[in-house]
């Protein structure tokens, strides 16, 4: 059947999420017709955004129809913080999505199928890595050395941040490298007490910050400033935080270059063997089941990290039996995700007098601190772990809430309630998980989502280093507590599941061999040039930041140089 003209273009990218739109303004940018793919429904930010929708205006006053969301989405509403009454609708049906875990190790998989992807849901925290974490596989002799360093990446972080809009606070920390920043959100008057009391005891040893957010705090380009709501999952009107749809994807329509598709679900990508090249994709609409095939030059994977996976690992040939680019064997293996749900919380004493106002959209931050001097012997410690973690965290008011888990009863009790409590200080890690090939993604012989694609098998355990990881960052929370005199300490650890923490990587990472890794030092795939993944599949390792700075940074580089190629017809 012959291919239509209308169904060919320069590149097509598939995913409209924080990679896919970076991929979509680029490309266009640079003057390539793009078409970009998303498997779900547009989002109107008028009509679907509802961050000011109060909780008496819902059916269900923003708690859940537990009935409709066990049968529905009983992975995703375990994504506590943001799948509620408002957001549900920007989570999958689990149904119509399935996959399975072995019973001894249960995954958690939170997806969004829609226009803008989880950038509309994300938590907004961007972190620069450095040397210490693209070094750091090679130095412990763990999984597979970075093809990159910190070098490589800084002009790309820079050209990122100048973009999006990221407010926060240099500290000049070489292991957390500053960035171009806004205004700095305020620490509450609790939070630098803390600080404070952490400077006393360890110095510049241990450092509290304000988080590092994708949120504008003076007007940026065509995007208003944060107003404070609070509520940012839901969505946010103004554009003030960074998400695809408010920056990205507008970028990329301004060029008159892209083709947005939705309800376009990618079911692979097409190979030509004879001239070895991806020649486009097929699709299946997502509401008429219809299929169609469309061809470019370049292809750019943007899915998320387990379905760009996925498509490769359906997308087998004759000659790559085992899923598409993987002569070498490692697609679909060393799945990571932080470790996360482990830390602290206390009461500081003092400041009564003190308020908050507005609900700021960020946390603290207390970076790294634990094995951050280079070099392999300076690497373990007595508590026999490599790599290490940060926290993240706030100070607050204890509000009427409290009366849920407090003892008390009539009037005096209700009285009570209706005037602030004590500050209360929070401190969660965010601990470095290892690459293990034993970490898989498989497609299942049998299960299929809705549209016939097959399901993937999720295994991801966490080992030895992870659980020593757990115990330090339990009892480091409470040092740093205690340090600041806060009374009634309570260290917790919620014993989440892999993939709760929404910062899963790895399954087609990059590498200097082919024999070893999916993927080059541009992101490109070592067995099948003009075809590119720029998503969180790429990473080798892991660190302790949040990912997604990362993922955007490498996104534009790596659809600069796909251009140059194309530009030089290496493509």
């Amino acid at each position: 059947m012959p291919v239509l003209r209308s169904n060919t273009y320069d590149a097509i990218v598939v995913g409209s999420g924080i990679t896919g739109g970076w991929a979509a303004k680029e490309l266009t940018e640079r003057g390539l017709r793009t078409l970009v793919l998303e498997a779900g429904p547009p989002v109107d930010p008028v009509h679907d955004f509802v961050e000011h929708l109060p909780p008496w205006a819902m059916p269900y006053r923003g708690y859940r129809n537990r009935r409709a969301m066990s049968h529905d989405q009983p992975v995703q509403q375990q994504c506590f913080f943001a799948c509620d009454e408002w957001a549900s609708k920007f989570f999958v049906n689990d149904r119509e999505n399935p996959y399975t875990t072995p019973p001894d190790a249960p995954f958690a998989w939170i997806r969004g199928r829609h226009v803008g992807g989880r950038s509309i849901m994300w938590g907004r925290q961007v972190y620069r890595w450095s040397d210490l974490d693209f070094e750091a596989n090679a130095r412990d002799g763990i999984g597979v050395d970075w093809p990159i360093r910190y070098a490589d990446l800084a002009p790309w972080y820079d050209y990122v941040e100048r973009f999006i809009g990221v407010s926060g606070q240099a500290e000049g920390l070489a292991h957390l490298p500053d960035g171009h920043f806004l205004p700095p959100m305020a620490l509450s008057c609790a939070e630098v007490a803390v600080r404070d009391a952490m400077q006393r005891r360890w110095g510049r040893a241990r450092v509290l910050t304000i988080g590092r957010t994708a949120t504008l705090t003076v007007p940026h380009g065509d995007r208003a400033p944060c107003h404070y709501c609070g509520p940012c999952h839901r969505g946010c009107s103004t554009f003030s935080y960074f998400s695809s749809l408010s920056a990205t994807l507008p970028a990329a329509t301004r060029t008159g270059r892209m083709t947005l598709r939705p309800n376009s679900v990618v079911e692979r990508v097409l190979y030509d063997e004879h001239a070895d090249r991806a020649t486009g994709v097929r699709v299946i609409d997502a509401e008429t089941r219809h299929v169609t095939d469309y061809r470019a030059r370049i292809v750019f994977l943007c899915a998320s990290t387990l379905e760009s996976t996925r498509l490769l690992l359906h997308s087998k040939t004759s000659r790559f039996a085992n899923g598409l680019a993987n002569s070498s064997g490692v697609l679909g293996k060393y799945l990571m995700d932080h470790v996360f749900g482990v830390g602290a919380e206390g009461t500081i004493p003092g400041m009564e007098h003190e308020q908050l106002t507005g609900r700021r959209p960020t946390g603290i931050y207390v970076p790294r601190f634990r094995n951050i001097a280079r070099g392999r012997q300076s690497t373990m410690r007595a508590s026999h772990f490599v790599r290490g973690y940060a926290f993240q965290g706030a100070a607050s008011r204890r509000g009427w809430q409290r009366g849920l888990d407090m003892p008390g009863f009539g009037a005096a009790f209700k009285a009570s309630l209706s005037r602030v409590g004590l500050w209360q200080m929070s401190f969660g890690g965010f601990g470095e998980c290892l690459p293990q090939a034993e970490n898989t993604v498989t497609l299942h012989p049998t299960l299929t989502d809705t549209w016939g694609i097959p399901a993937l098998t999720i295994r991801c355990v966490r080992g030895a280093n992870e659980h020593a990881i757990i115990h330090d960052m339990q009892q480091s929370a409470v040092e740093l507590l205690d340090a600041a005199g806060a009374t009634e300490i309570q260290p917790y650890n919620e014993q989440l599941p892999p993939g709760l923490c929404v910062h899963e990587m790895g399954t087609a990472r990059m590498g200097q061999d082919p024999k070893t890794s999916v993927l080059n030092r541009w992101n490109q795939c070592h067995d099948v040039s003009n075809l590119f993944v720029t998503d969180g599949a790429c990473m080798p390792s892991s660190a302790c930041q949040n990912p997604s700075l990362t993922y955007m940074a490498l996104t534009a580089r790596a659809c600069d140089y796909a251009v140059r190629q194309l530009h030089d017809h290496v493509l």
